[in-house]
């Protein structure tokens, strides 16, 4: 029994160990950083962009080859119902046979075609403008996710608040109820501890998922399975030292990276190109063209009785536009649009500046606020302890001691909103500046 017991402890010890170590593992731990890098890398709004700025490449492959020479075998068949014919000396002549066959290649060059030089820059603007709103689904995921973690933070420490909360209220009515049972508090006492602590149970219930919703939000957002367990690093108290370090940074109001005016001017430069592209249609357009052919005539439908003859022909084609009322209309309705994105952009960039601004606002407030709610909670935890002394020994009534509870979790939860509003704030003040860059 001796021999074989060493070895068994030891296989279970390891097997032990082996399990907790892949529980562990079964636990994905992200701090801010991993879950935007996660989400830019699974997320399908993110591959979807990235699919779009190659669909518009490859659109753009597609003008360039409307300068290469176009090259295709060619064949035709036509049967006379009533041949040409002709009168010569009196008599009625008929030419031509009844079966007409010819095939071959055709091969053509655009010489000169100024539409299709303007449309190849406008397709590489199209390349630009993909690439802009892709940048725009890159800042707005990383906004999204931020203020994601940032929410499933509060909802933690706010559990963990009310957490602690219903355990102190708990520990209260354990002496209370004591107490009662010595005769030295009245029957009073001990419902209204008894009150307060059945009371906080729901909310509990409560903040714990609503932990687990914020928790799956985050998972939805960084394109993984809901199955996958994840636990972020940190909380919100953590970021209140930053608050205070960005607070003395100069207040910046520049909208030179905003991707909403970056995209209205991709747009107004299409258009631009566009009216040029349009004046394109007032003029001349060259073509080269070359074909070899084979053809044959015959009066029956003895194919092997044949005779193919090549021919082969080289010419330009000029095409001279002189009158086409549309392209009157569509140059005035492209100016028309040109003012309109001029307007559209005055009045966008007057709105994202207001915005800009109100971020700004809400930072400093909330830093304000932290600083207040702070202090609050230092004021409230001596509070309670003063009224759990003076219940104690007589002097105080269940009443003080529930209100300094009550006054305690509130300052709590006010405190971690603080550095919550904040943290939000700076991400949608991020997404107006147009910075996607995330720092803890």
């Amino acid at each position: 029994m001796n021999f074989f017991y060493k070895p068994t402890l030891i296989l279970l010890l390891l097997f032990y160990i082996t399990t907790q170590s892949a529980q562990a593992q079964d636990t994905l731990r992200i701090n801010l950083q991993d879950a935007v890098r996660i989400a830019l890398s699974d997320n399908p709004t993110i591959k979807v962009a990235g699919q779009e700025i190659q669909l518009k490449k490859e659109a753009r492959r597609e003008a360039y080859t409307g300068l290469f020479p176009e090259a295709s075998l060619v064949g035709s068949y036509s049967r006379a119902i009533k041949k040409q014919s002709f009168a010569m000396e009196g008599k009625v002549i008929e030419v031509g046979t009844d079966n007409t066959y010819s095939g071959g290649l055709s091969i053509s060059l655009p010489v000169f075609a100024p539409t299709l030089y303007k449309s190849i820059s406008l397709t590489r603007t199209d390349v630009d403008l993909a690439i802009e709103k892709s940048r725009a689904s890159r800042l707005d995921m990383v906004n999204q996710v931020t203020k994601a973690f940032f929410q499933l933070l509060l909802a933690q420490d706010s559990y963990e608040v009310l957490l602690k909360s219903y355990k102190q209220s708990e520990d209260n009515y354990h002496v209370v109820k004591a107490k009662y049972e010595q005769g030295t508090v009245s029957e009073y006492d001990k419902i209204s501890a008894e009150v307060q602590m059945r009371s906080l149970k729901p909310t509990v219930v409560s903040a714990r998922n609503g932990v687990n919703l914020a928790n799956l939000q985050l998972k939805v957002l960084m394109g993984m399975e809901s199955e996958i367990k994840v636990k972020v690093e940190g909380n919100l108290k953590d970021y209140e030292i930053s608050m205070f370090t960005r607070q003395a940074m100069p207040r910046p109001n520049y909208l030179t990276n905003n991707s909403a005016l970056k995209q209205l001017d991709l747009n107004a430069l299409q258009l631009k190109q566009t009216l040029k592209m349009q004046y394109t249609h007032f003029m001349p357009t060259l073509s080269a063209s070359f074909q070899y052919m084979y053809t044959s005539m015959n009066n029956n439908f003895k194919f092997k009785e044949y005779s193919w003859r090549p021919y082969s022909t080289i010419g330009l084609n000029l095409s001279i536009p002189l009158f086409k009322g549309s392209n009157f209309t569509q140059l005035k309705q492209i100016r028309i649009q040109m003012k309109q994105l001029e307007e559209n952009r005055i009045n966008t960039e007057r709105q994202l500046t207001m915005q800009a601004t109100s971020y700004l606002d809400n930072m400093a407030a909330s830093t304000e606020q932290v600083v207040s709610n702070k202090e609050a909670v230092l004021q409230a935890e001596k509070g309670r302890v003063i009224a759990e002394k003076r219940y104690e020994v007589g002097k105080g009534t269940i009443l003080e001691l529930n209100s300094s509870e009550v006054a305690l979790t509130e300052a709590r939860l006010t405190y971690n909103q603080s550095i919550y509003d904040y943290l939000v704030a700076k991400a949608d003040l991020d997404l107006v500046l147009g910075i996607d860059e995330v720092t803890e």
